[in-house]
């Protein structure tokens, strides 16, 4: 690990990242002729906690030189970070080209200009963040943990349904999409995650997270219920999974549907397993294995791959994106079983490295049944 100056404290400096990012920074400043890279803004920001993962608030500015980090914040002085941090980096390296992210903020672009810095862009951070060390996969996975437990509660409330009017009853009350959210949530809080804003029960018919206004209606045994749910842990990072379960199915079309999305995961493992691929290669390898189960109609069936880390969607997720050995990705298929139902399953994935098999996060069973959550 190189060293940390910084007023702030180094331990806001992670090494458990920070010596998987080193290399990628040091290739790219040699590669450049740059001397340093710089990054300024909020805690907000991911690349900035991607840096500065134990960073909690307001405004940083952060570079590394190829052997040292530096590190401003509001807390440190006065005046601007990006000033302060300029002008210690020109003491220490004197002037010449710096890299940074093309969205870096007009005014700290200003001070890093004024104290001798011309500056380039560079997508290193993100390319970066692509893949995962050890430590952020342990975060993602205690995310994802967090997200089992809730979805588990749910799913705890549904087995022990009642039906009453045609509709699903629980300790005397009528099951709601709005109720079963509150209670993932709260099982989220206890597990010292923290749902921020991203649970949904029964999403919009084109099956998108959305502010419902069916919060309060009743939910019905046979029709399909989606839970989708992506917390954060306390570190940042987020999970994300998604289970559809319904009470006294009677078969039909979602029991086909949920074979064939099923094997979409089996295919999707193998397929990374084997070799890396783009984000396109593995949306169309999950749609093709669901629509071998009769599901032919163009809008009938929906996939999506991204990277799941400091964001609940990030590199890799355009088309063409590679996704590289270290990558954790969700994985979701999609597939319209009746007006404005669909069924729905997403997993998070870690592409293996060279010769390892791909493995998905350990998540609540995939069934459609909720008892068979409730025994795991």
């Amino acid at each position: 690990m190189t060293d940390t100056e910084s007023t702030a404290g180094t331990d806001t400096i992670d090494s458990g990242v920070t010596s998987h990012l080193e290399p990628a920074l040091s290739e790219t400043l040699d590669a450049r002729g740059a001397a340093a890279f710089v990054h300024v803004g909020s805690h907000h920001d991911p690349d900035v906690r991607y840096c500065c993962p134990s960073f909690e608030r307001g405004l940083a500015a952060v570079a590394f030189d190829g052997e040292t980090w530096l590190l401003e914040t509001e807390s440190d002085g006065s005046g601007h970070p990006a000033e302060r941090l300029g002008a210690t980096l020109a003491d220490r390296i004197g002037t010449g080209p710096i890299l940074t992210p093309a969205r870096l903020p007009h005014d700290a672009a200003l001070y890093l200009e004024q104290a001798g810095f011309e500056l380039a862009s560079t997508d290193v951070i993100a390319r970066t963040r692509a893949t995962k060390a050890s430590r952020e996969r342990e975060r993602i996975g205690a995310a994802q943990r967090a997200a089992a437990v809730g979805v588990r509660r749910a799913a705890s409330l549904l087995a022990d349904a009642t039906v009453a009017d045609g509709r699903l009853v629980a300790d005397g009350e009528v099951v709601t999409p709005g109720r079963l959210r509150k209670a993932i949530d709260r099982k989220i809080v206890s597990e010292g995650a923290f749902p921020a804003g991203n649970t949904v029960v029964n999403p919009d018919p084109g099956h998108h997270p959305s502010t419902l206004d069916n919060a309060d209606d009743a939910l019905r045994p046979g029709e399909p219920i989606v839970l989708e749910t992506a917390p954060r842990g306390p570190e940042g990072y987020y999970g994300g999974l998604v289970r559809t379960l319904v009470v006294d199915s009677d078969g039909g079309r979602e029991r086909r549907a949920h074979v064939g999305v099923t094997q979409s995961f089996r295919s999707a493992a193998a397929m990374l397993t084997a070799d890396i691929e783009s984000v396109a290669a593995v949306e169309a390898d999950l749609e093709a294995e669901v629509r071998a189960f009769g599901f032919e109609d163009a809008d009938a069936v929906q996939t999506q791959v991204a990277g799941v880390g400091l964001e609940p969607d990030e590199r890799p997720r355009a088309g063409d994106d590679e996704i590289e050995p270290g990558a954790v990705i969700r994985l979701e298929s999609a597939v319209h079983v009746a007006d404005g139902e669909w069924l729905r399953i997403a997993e998070l994935l870690i592409k293996g490295e060279e010769g390892e098999r791909a493995t998905y996060i350990p998540a609540p069973s995939r069934s459609l049944e909720p008892t068979a959550l409730c025994k795991e």
